[in-house]
């Protein structure tokens, strides 16, 4: 059953690299030739994509709040683990705003490298007119402080604003904790079986990611002729060596935090890492990373059991890195300036929303659409992110991976009279 899952996603993922190499392709010849018969043609294939993307949107809301109510509960039952629990999820989040840190620093003068003509920029803004207005329209920082708690979650849903909506979220995954046994009980349920549905609704909507990549991509290169493709491959080298570069980071973070060697550290890690880039999966990497946890780093079970099923479903330190230069990309290729407001903006979203991606290739970028419209990007964009989310997919299951090796390392070098905790059981999805 495994190997047929596997096969069928090299299927579709071989599907959308032809897609996307298609789009550019045909989309490039059509710009060359200037051929006004088929630029109509195009103006008619252009709608699949918009499709693809709306039933992208769609998903967006529901899944959202579910996968963040669930997790938040679960970080909530760590209680019973004590400070095992409570150190767990401060290394999270601090390696988390530790990347969300270097993206913000390093990828602004980066994409300022990006260079696109006038004509193609305002041929894109006419095509996403809305997007532009958009962005005139977005408050100030004072507003934006005061919308974070939203007056109307329902409105806040409807409107796709994904910050209050993810407050929101929180506060009543804590609210759902603080109820009777049979109530949270009915709750948490609901929402689990609302997440595992939105996942299957999610699914059938990437099976169909060929026929809107290539759309999306053909339109996209009508317009702009062939320097999209230059800026295509010059994105997916800057954010696969921000993947590479915060990997290396983490392993003298392992050394000071978690008193091992450097080279014990690696070497006990390599074979989860080979894992990783041959499968792009994190959950594919967990059975190497407790067996280099127990023999490789002689961690205590009671923490690696713990530790590394919870961080392969919930833990992607690549998040920030992913939002902050696909924010950062989009507002180049569509001509949106981004302010350094909205950028620390994605990159506070990306360390809450990092811990609801869903167990699907490219999931992260699902839940995105909605962030990038409150910034004035099209959401539209999504959709090329995800047909070249192919070549840095490795690059960034790389980084959650050692990232979930880190932690462990961590907490085990802190663990103190916790002696009873139970391993997790292991989980049934994973978002690489």
């Amino acid at each position: 059953m495994l190997r047929n899952v596997g096969s069928r996603e090299k299927s579709l993922t071989t599907l959308i690299i032809a897609a996307l190499l298609a789009g550019l392709l045909v989309g490039g010849i059509i710009s060359v030739s200037g051929n006004r018969t088929l630029q109509s043609a195009v103006a008619w294939v252009e709608p699949l994509g918009d499709l693809w993307v709306n039933a992208i949107r769609m998903t967006v809301v529901p899944l959202v709040v579910a996968l963040l109510i669930s997790g938040v509960a679960s970080v909530a039952n760590l209680s019973v683990v004590g400070r095992l629990g409570a150190r767990t999820f401060i290394a999270f989040v601090s390696l988390l705003l530790l990347v969300a840190a270097v993206a913000l620093m390093a990828a602004p003068p980066l994409f300022a490298l990006f260079h696109i003509d006038g004509a193609g920029v305002a041929s894109i803004k006419a095509a996403n007119s809305a997007a532009s207005d958009a962005a005139v329209q977005l408050p100030g920082l004072r507003q934006w402080l005061v919308s974070i708690i939203p007056t109307n979650a329902i409105k806040a849903a409807a409107d796709g604003t994904m910050l209050p909506l993810v407050v929101f979220s929180i506060l009543f995954a804590l609210a759902i904790m603080r109820t009777g046994g049979s109530s949270r009980k009915t709750l948490l349920d609901f929402f689990d079986a609302l997440g595992e549905a939105m996942l299957t609704l999610v699914r059938w909507v990437i099976t169909a990611a060929p026929v809107g990549v290539f759309a999306l991509t053909l339109a996209l290169t009508t317009r702009l002729g062939a320097s999209v493709a230059g800026m295509i491959g010059l994105y997916i080298l800057i954010i696969c060596g921000f993947y590479v570069a915060c990997t290396a980071l983490l392993y003298p973070i392992a050394v000071v935090g978690g008193g091992t060697s450097l080279r014990d550290f690696a070497k006990a890690i390599s074979p989860a890492q080979a894992a990783a880039l041959s499968t792009r999966s994190s959950l594919a990497s967990l059975p190497a990373l407790l067996e280099s946890a127990d023999r490789g780093l002689d961690l205590p079970p009671a923490v690696s059991g713990f530790v590394l099923p919870l961080a392969v479903s919930v833990f992607r330190p690549g998040t920030p890195i992913t939002l902050i230069c696909g924010t950062l990309f989009l507002g180049r290729l569509y001509g949106v300036p981004i302010s350094a407001t909205q950028l620390l903006t994605m990159a506070a979203l990306s360390v809450l929303v990092s811990f609801t991606a869903p167990g699907i290739p490219s999931g992260g970028l699902l839940i995105m659409a909605p962030m990038f419209a409150s910034v004035g990007l099209p959401a539209a964009g999504v959709g090329i992110l995800i047909a070249v989310d192919v070549f840095p997919d490795a690059a960034r299951t790389l980084l959650n991976v050692t990232g979930d090796a880190v932690t462990a390392t961590v907490v085990a070098n802190h663990y103190g009279s916790v002696r009873s905790v139970q391993p997790l059981p292991a989980p049934l999805s994973d978002a690489a």
